[in-house]
């Protein structure tokens, strides 16, 4: 028997899912907007889609984030490939882009081409999202695994955005390189966290940063100054409960204008600071 539109969302409701997220899923198998699987609920199923869908449905019950089953995110309004080899782009890490883009269309708008580094860019979300924003930024990006870069260059290419891409750990992939403006979201969460149970889908190396999750955000600040021209600015991401923690690791290397920046929900999310003009 030939399942409609309707039956087929009632059995993703009724495995656990919420109705956005099946009606996004439908629509991605059946190439076709959400608002056509809405006004269509009536329409039959191929066999193969609805075979297809149900098992995304099953996947996404257990947990699989709703953009590896997509394929793609949307990030600062630029449509992103995404695998499970990168993590998936959060509304959050806006924040930081948009602190970036006010930094270089500001104190840093008299430099005509400023060097702009993402450091550990996964997707690419961060470098590419600023390199639309700022088209005059000389804009490279790191990351230490190669799936990772792969995906992000295949962004890149598909958006048409100019960024050059580097393998390597953290500051050891641009040699001694320097910077205006660094930019980096890296694991910020203590291993043993139970929230980490909520995100067994996603690469672990790119979440987990040692006991306090700050191993990642002393690498980046204590290497930050070697690698950022005078008046350079360095802006990391961290969780809520970690601004006062990075802000101390940033005036403890000698930066000054520690600031921090709140997220869509108001949490502390983003901390930044400057490096001293000289």
């Amino acid at each position: 028997m030939t399942a409609t539109v309707r039956e087929a969302l009632a059995e993703a409701l009724r495995a656990g899912l919420e109705r956005l997220d099946a009606q996004r899923l439908l629509a991605h198998h059946l190439r076709r907007p959400r608002s056509w699987v809405i006004a269509h609920d009536d329409a039959p199923l191929d066999a193969l889609v609805r075979s297809r869908f149900a098992d995304d449905v099953q996947q996404r019950a257990r947990g699989v984030p709703l953009a590896y089953l997509l394929g793609t995110r949307e990030f600062h309004g630029l449509e992103l490939r995404v695998t499970p080899d990168v993590l998936v782009p959060r509304p959050d890490t806006e924040t930081l882009v948009d602190w970036a883009l006010e930094l270089l269309h500001g104190p840093l708008r008299e430099r005509a081409a400023p060097r702009v580094l993402d450091l550990g860019t996964g997707s690419g979300a961060i470098a590419l999202a600023v390199a639309a924003g700022c088209p005059r930024a000389d804009v490279r990006a790191t990351d230490a695994s190669e799936p990772a870069l792969a995906v992000a260059r295949d962004n890149a290419r598909r958006l048409g955005l100019a960024v050059r891409f580097e393998h390597g750990h953290w500051w050891r992939a641009v040699g001694d390189r320097r910077f205006d403006l660094a930019l980096s979201n890296p694991p910020y969460i203590a291993a043993g966290d139970p929230h980490l149970d909520a995100l067994q889908h996603e690469p672990a190396a790119a979440l987990v940063s040692g006991a306090d999750g700050l191993d990642a955000m002393r690498e980046l600040v204590d290497g930050a100054p070697r690698h950022l021209s005078a008046g350079g600015w360095l802006l990391v991401e961290h969780g809520f409960d970690q601004a006062e923690a990075v802000a101390r690791l940033l005036a403890q290397r000698g930066f000054t204008h520690v600031e921090t920046r709140r997220d869509l929900a108001g949490q502390p999310r983003c901390t930044g600071a400057r490096v001293p003009a000289g």
